[in-house]
């Protein structure tokens, strides 16, 4: 797996994007500036972030981390007008920058959003205080504590030995929502009380009825288009029986199709997501 730059994630430069909630220093006039209104992002003309000078004086600010050393701040706006930037969807930009700058924009969003659906307590309904240091909120006359929480989500690469003489075939699948011209991995959220791995097992039963093995672990990616707060974890595996057909489910699935490594169709996940970087870290493992 490798990141746009190129480098595998453990080889990405040692500062990048760092999450974090520092609130001890305001926002200095330089740092970055994350402006979310509704589900999109206020970036720089060529996608970078906007800087704090560059919005109002008495703007309301939320740390989001570091990039490159530097703080960047996010902030909630009922609209864009009379603000500057351009209002960009997060798959968008994410195909255009660098993937530190990819992340920090997801982290905008999770946290914006979060923030927006989690003001109010659930057990007492009082309003919820944030915590210093933490995103997170607490309950001052119950103190029910909110943090913010991930929904886990995994995605699998199955392949299995091709006809004599021929590449090896990976699995792949069309989708009834979403971007449904897409060719893609199996995929789906994790159950409470359920591991990665069982979950890949149930995703892969459920939705195209195939035993796997040899499951390995890939790498994840932070996701900001199913949902913010979304995390995905790829994984790798070989189709138990090497001459089952996949049944699509009919209900989440429309299609699912063996396709040699040496023939994948070009209708495949964008080059940001790590359900492309599965796909081509498969096929350049079969080239070895």
């Amino acid at each position: 797996m490798t990141d746009r730059t190129g480098l595998p994630p453990s080889s990405a430069p040692p500062d990048g994007f760092r999450p974090g909630a520092d609130r001890s220093r305001p926002p200095a006039p330089g740092d970055l500036a994350l402006p979310v209104t509704g589900a999109k992002l206020l970036t720089a003309a060529d996608g970078r972030p906007l800087r704090v000078v560059d919005l109002p004086a008495d703007t309301d600010w939320v740390p989001l981390g570091t990039l490159d050393g530097t703080p960047a701040w996010a902030t909630d706006v009922p609209s864009a007008d009379d603000l500057p930037g351009r209002a960009r969807g997060w798959a968008s930009l994410a195909a255009e920058v660098p993937e530190p700058h990819a992340s920090l924009a997801g982290r905008a969003l999770a946290v914006v959003t979060w923030r927006r659906t989690h003001r109010w307590c659930g057990a007492c309904r009082a309003e919820l205080t944030d915590l210093p240091g933490e995103t997170a909120r607490r309950c001052p006359a119950c103190g029910l504590y909110v943090p913010m929480q991930l929904s886990a989500a995994v995605l699998v690469a199955i392949t299995r030995p091709g006809p004599a003489g021929r590449a090896d075939e990976l699995l792949l699948v069309r989708h009834a929502t979403g971007p449904t011209g897409l060719w893609a991995l199996v995929a789906g959220f994790v159950e409470a009380g359920e591991t990665l791995e069982a979950a890949v097992h149930r995703e892969v039963g459920e939705e195209v009825r195939l035993p796997v093995d040899r499951l390995a672990y890939f790498g994840s990616q932070p996701w900001a288009i199913s949902g913010p707060g979304v995390l995905l974890a790829g994984f790798t595996a070989r189709a138990a029986d090497p001459h089952a057909e996949p049944v699509v489910d009919g209900r989440e699935l429309t299609e699912a199709r063996w396709f040699g490594l040496d023939a994948l169709p070009a209708e495949l996940p964008p080059a940001y997501s790590i359900s492309r970087w599965l796909i081509d870290a498969t096929v350049t493992a079969r080239r070895r």
